[in-house]
């Protein structure tokens, strides 16, 4: 029987799984037992599914909302629901810690490590904390930052900043793999698309009528999402993909510059990588306004140009695609300066605290 034993919980989006992935090697490097609790239909089920050795527990979950919708009505009842079944859960399994990367699924378990003394480590990806862990921090030992001016925001002493979580493997990528994998030649460089694993229809759209123009200076890798795939385009130098999984490290490392949503996963593996970005956050109507955030602080530290959505059509993206590539070289400088800790290792060495205390 494994002396350490965790709970690790997150879901919604890839975003709120990509930490987990990559701390879960290392937890089973160190002989921790890990079991994960997720929705029942989600994103997460799908990727934690591939992963050995690791319990997958399904709950119900409801969707927390700051706008009316009939749903509303049921949801409270879901989230109850799984509350309820996240207490069974812990209470079997009895984790010396549980660790939250959020999304909507991750309320109900981190609650229920609160009623069973079990103490929580949150990891907060953005600038500033979204709804569902506002509502579970209280009830958290700590909470990880991954932008230093979080911390601001939170109570005194419960946080610390340790940057951004990313999975080792991505370092590991091949370009001629990943041209390979595309149909790409070598010489001509390479423009990744990237709307995040549910997509972004507006910059779907725009960079499709654009295409006749950006492949005349790239070839283009598209990560579309779900859902968002045109089987009737079928060009040379444009490749499309609804999801990747073990195939990114390869696209990566051919990737000369991208565009990208700003969510935070997805912008600091492109910073981790060392790959400039023409982010195009979701704007404050879609959402609550984290990714414009998110962006505003990667521009200010230049990593990255900022497009807004309401600014974007065909013609604007191919020219700020084009003034991108041309100044690759200073961002590559600029993220190279600003590499940072080995946040990983600091994360695990933060749990380890937690759960020595826990046993005092």
């Amino acid at each position: 029987m494994a002396l350490n034993k965790i709970v690790l919980t997150g879901g919604g989006s890839a975003g709120h799984v990509t930490v987990n992935l990559a701390l879960i090697p290392l937890l089973q490097g160190e002989g921790w037992s890990v079991d994960y609790i997720g929705s029942e239909n989600g994103i997460e089920r799908e990727l934690v599914s591939e992963v050995n050795d690791v319990t997958y527990w399904p709950i119900a979950t409801g969707k927390l909302r700051r706008y009316l919708d009939w749903q509303n009505v049921k949801d409270p009842f879901k989230v109850i629901k799984g509350l309820w079944q996240a207490c069974r859960i812990i209470s079997k399994q009895k984790p010396n810690v549980v660790f939250s990367k959020g999304g909507f699924v991750s309320v109900p378990v981190v609650l229920a490590a609160w009623m069973n003394r079990v103490p929580v480590l949150i990891h907060e990806s953005d600038l500033t904390p979204g709804l569902a862990n506002k509502i579970a921090i209280p009830f958290a030992t700590g909470v990880c930052t991954t932008f230093p001016e979080t911390g601001e925001t939170l109570p005194s002493g419960k946080s610390r900043h340790i940057g951004a979580i990313v999975r080792k493997e991505l370092f590991a990528g091949n370009p001629k793999r990943g041209r390979d994998l595309c149909g790409f030649r070598s010489g001509k460089p390479v423009l990744m698309v990237m709307g995040g694993s549910l997509g972004a229809r507006r910059i779907n759209e725009a960079v499709r009528e654009a295409l006749p123009e950006l492949l005349q200076q790239f070839q283009i890798v598209h990560l579309c999402g779900k859902n968002g795939l045109d089987e009737s385009i079928s060009l040379p130098g444009y490749k499309q993909f609804p999801f990747v999984g073990e195939e990114l490290p390869d696209l990566l490392a051919m990737t000369d510059v991208a565009v990208s949503r700003a969510g935070s996963n997805s912008i600091f593996e492109f910073h981790a990588v060392r790959v400039p970005m023409l982010l195009i956050p979701l704007p404050k109507g879609q959402s609550r306004g984290d990714q414009l955030l998110n962006a505003e602080s990667f521009r200010k530290a230049g990593y990255c140009e900022v497009l807004q959505e309401e600014e974007l059509g065909a013609g604007e993206l191919v020219k700020r695609v084009s003034e991108l590539y041309s100044k690759r070289d200073s961002y590559k400088a600029n993220m190279e300066r600003h590499a940072g800790s080995d946040s990983l290792t600091e994360l695990y060495k933060w749990l380890l605290e937690i759960k020595k205390r826990s046993l005092k």
